[in-house]
C-alpha cells in the first residue's frame, strides 16, 4: 500500500496595512474571511517617522501608530485570540513600548490574555555624538550629521521577530524595521529558515514586499484601473507561503478588487532600486529572474527569488527639526485662471518677504508655487488649453514659526484684493507645522544590540556578522530589437506597458512592464535613460539608471534628485513620486505600424 504524500504546509499571512492611515475595514475583513495564520501591519514610511517624532516631542507617551491599537486591534482583538492568529506590526514607530502598553491596556479591558513582545535596538539616537565625531555623513547628500536630532532608527530585520514568535509571543511590536520583515519573521519561525538560507529569505522577503502596501497587490493603483471592480470593497492581500519559498497571492473571497499578474508585477517593482541588489538586513535579494504567473481567478504565483549574504551594516533613518513650513491655497475661477493664480502667489511672496524685512527677520529659506488643475507637474508636456478652475498652492519655509504665522495670515486677503474670481473652499488660515528633515546613513550591525522583551524579560538576539554579499551579478539587457524598415507610428507608452512609480527619499523609481514579453526589446530601444531624463528634465536633476528584469519582461528606471528632497522635505504636491509613472505612460514613442495596431487592438 502506497503511503500518500504529506501535504505541503501552507502559512497564510494577511497584509492589513500599507501605511499609517490605511482603511479601518482591512483588519476585520482579513480576520473574518481570510483563514489566517498571521495578520501583519506595515505603518512606517519615512514620512511617518517624521510625523511620529513630532508627535512624541509634544507628548512623550506618543510616537507610535495609534491606529494600530485604537482602530485595528480594537476591532479584532477577541476574534484574533479565538482563532489563534498571530499579529506582527511595526506600529511601535519610535516608541514601541508605549504602543505595547496601550495594546496591553486594551487587552486587559476586554479580558483577553495576550503575550506581547517588543523588539528593541532600532533606536540609535544615543550614538549620534560618537557618529558625528567619527565623521559620519548622509549617505545620499554627503552632509554632516546635524547637531540635534529628533530620532535615529536603524532598519532592523526579521530575526528578532522570528525569535519573539518562537518564545511564544501572540503579538510582536517593533520599531523601525524594513517593511517586508513583518512577513519574513513569521516565515522564518514557521519553516525554520536560517540566516544562511539566502534564497529562501529572499523569496520570503519578496512575499512581504508584495503585501506591504495593502491593496496595491489586489488591484490598487493598477495602470488599467478601469478593469478593477468594486473599489469600495477592495480585498486586502493574502500570501499563501510554502517552505520552499514559493507563494501565491490572493485575497478574501467575495471582496472587491482583482489579483492579476500585471498588478502584482507592478508591486514587485514598486520602490526598489537595482532589482539585482535589493538590500535588506537579512538578505541581499535578486528579483531579476522572478516569474509571476496567473493560476486562476484572484490567484497569482510568484517566485522564486535569489539571495546572497546581506550587508554588514544597517541603514539608519534619522530626523531633525529644520525650521517650519506653511502651505496655503486659494481657488481661481474664470478666464486666465492659471495666470491669475501665479500672479497672486508671486504677490503674496513679495508682500510677505517685505514684511519680514520690516520686522527685522531673515528671509524665507525657500518658497514654492504650484497651480493644481493646469498640469503644473507636466511642465513642458502640459497640454495647451485654457483652464477656468484652478487651485493655487503657495509654500514657504522659515526658521521661525512667527514668520510663517504672518505668511498664513496674508494669504486670505488675496480674495478681496487682486484677481477677479478668487475664492476659497474654507477651512480658515493654513497651519504652520514643524519642518522635519530626514537624513540617512549606515551603521555596522555590530554596533546595534538587538533584543526583544516578553513577559518583562529581555532576550538578546544574535545578528550574524555576514560577509558583504550585496554586489549583484552582472546586469543583462534584452536582445536587440529588430527593426523591420517599415512605417513608424507614434503611440503612447500606456499602449505598450504597465507602470508603477514610488520613492526612496529623493529618488523616484518607475517600473515599466511590457504588456507582451516580445515588446520589451522594443521598449528597451525607445525608453532609454536619455529619453527619460529629457522627458523629466523639468523635475529630475540627477542621472537616470535603468535595470532589466527578464523574469517579468520589465525594466526599472531609477531617477536621482527627482523629488525636491522627497518626503517631508519636498515642497511639491507629489513629494512621493506617485504620479511619475502616469506622466511617463503619456509620453509617445515611434514603433512599427504592426506593433501599434496590435497594441490598440488589445486595448
Amino acid at each position: 500500500m502506497t503511503t500518500p504524500p504529506t501535504p505541503q504546509k501552507t502559512v497564510r499571512i494577511g497584509g492589513a496595512s500599507g501605511f499609517w492611515g490605511d482603511s479601518m475595514v482591512a483588519a476585520p475583513q482579513l480576520v473574518k474571511l481570510g483563514r489566517l495564520d498571521y495578520l501583519v501591519f506595515d505603518f512606517l514610511a519615512e514620512t511617518t517617522m517624521s510625523i511620529l517624532a513630532s508627535a512624541r516631542a509634544k507628548k512623550p507617551e506618543l510616537g507610535y501608530a495609534t491606529d494600530f491599537v485604537d482602530i485595528a486591534m480594537k476591532s479584532v482583538l477577541a476574534e484574533v485570540k479565538r482563532q489563534g492568529i498571530k499579529v506582527v506590526s511595526n506600529a511601535g514607530g519610535i516608541n514601541p513600548h508605549g504602543c505595547a502598553a496601550a495594546l496591553q491596556a486594551l487587552a486587559d479591558a476586554e479580558g483577553v490574555a495576550l503575550r506581547i513582545a517588543v523588539v528593541e535596538g532600532d533606536d540609535v539616537s544615543t550614538q549620534m555624538p560618537q557618529l558625528r565625531e567619527a565623521g559620519t555623513r548622509d549617505m545620499f547628500t554627503g552632509e554632516a550629521l546635524p547637531e540635534k536630532v529628533l530620532s535615529a532608527n536603524a532598519y532592523l530585520g526579521a530575526l528578532p521577530i522570528a525569535a519573539a514568535l518562537a518564545a511564544g509571543a501572540d503579538v510582536v511590536i517593533t520599531g523601525r524595521c524594513v517593511d517586508s520583515a513583518v512577513t519574513l519573521g513569521p516565515l522564518m519561525h514557521e519553516f525554520g529558515w536560517q540566516p544562511g538560507d539566502h534564497d529562501l529569505l529572499a523569496s520570503g522577503s519578496l512575499a512581504g514586499h508584495i503585501i506591504e502596501c495593502g491593496c496595491q497587490a489586489t488591484g490598487g493603483l493598477h495602470t488599467d484601473w478601469e478593469d478593477i471592480p468594486d473599489w469600495a470593497h477592495m480585498g486586502y492581500p493574502i500570501v499563501e507561503c510554502h517552505a520552499d519559498g514559493s507563494f501565491v497571492v490572493t485575497k478574501p473571497e467575495g471582496t472587491g478588487g482583482k489579483v492579476i499578474r500585471a498588478n502584482v508585477a507592478e508591486q514587485l517593482l514598486y520602490e526598489i532600486g537595482d532589482p539585482g541588489a535589493y538590500l535588506l538586513p537579512d538578505v541581499s535579494c535578486d528579483f531579476r529572474e522572478v516569474v509571476i504567473e496567473q493560476l486562476g481567478a484572484d490567484r497569482v504565483r510568484v517566485g522564486p527569488a535569489r539571495g546572497r549574504a546581506p550587508s554588514p551594516s544597517y541603514k539608519v533613518s534619522a530626523t531633525q527639526l529644520d525650521g517650519f513650513r506653511c502651505a496655503g491655497s486659494m481657488v481661481f475661477v474664470g478666464i486666465d485662471a492659471e495666470k491669475k493664480a501665479v500672479r497672486t502667489a508671486e504677490a503674496i511672496i513679495e508682500r510677505t518677504g517685505e514684511i519680514l524685512q520690516q520686522m527685522g527677520l531673515p528671509p524665507f529659506t525657500s518658497t514654492y508655487i504650484e497651480v493644481i488643475g493646469s498640469e503644473w507637474l507636466y511642465g513642458p508636456h502640459a497640454r495647451t488649453r485654457q483652464v477656468r478652475e484652478v487651485t493655487m498652492r503657495v509654500v514657504a519655509n522659515h526658521p521661525q514659526k512667527a514668520a510663517l504665522a504672518m505668511f498664513a495670515r496674508e494669504i486670505a486677503p488675496s480674495g478681496t484684493s487682486w484677481a477677479p474670481g478668487t475664492t476659497s473652499p474654507g477651512g480658515g488660515r493654513p497651519a504652520v507645522s514643524p519642518l522635519i528633515k530626514p537624513f540617512a546613513f549606515t551603521l555596522a550591525k555590530a554596533a546595534v544590540p538587538v533584543a526583544f522583551v516578553l513577559g518583562g524579560e529581555r532576550h538578546a538576539v544574535e545578528i550574524p556578522a555576514d560577509v558583504d554579499g550585496a554586489a549583484a551579478s552582472p546586469a543583462t539587457e534584452p536582445p536587440p530589437f529588430e527593426e523591420d524598415g517599415g512605417e513608424q507610428v507614434e503611440v503612447r507608452l500606456i499602449e505598450l506597458a504597465w507602470a508603477r512609480s514610488g520613492d526612496k527619499g529623493n529618488l523616484s523609481n518607475i517600473g515599466l512592464i511590457a504588456r507582451r514579453p516580445e515588446w520589451l526589446p522594443l521598449l528597451w530601444s525607445r525608453v532609454t535613460p536619455q529619453f527619460v531624463g529629457d522627458y523629466f528634465a523639468h523635475l529630475v536633476h540627477g542621472k537616470v539608471e535603468r535595470f532589466h528584469l527578464p523574469g517579468i519582461a520589465s525594466m526599472n528606471l531609477l531617477l536621482h534628485d527627482a523629488l525636491d528632497g522627497g518626503g517631508p522635505s519636498s515642497m511639491r504636491m507629489d513629494p512621493l513620486g506617485k504620479g511619475m509613472a502616469q506622466m511617463l505612460l503619456d509620453a509617445t514613442v515611434q514603433v512599427p505600424r504592426r506593433v501599434a495596431e496590435a497594441a490598440r487592438a488589445a486595448r
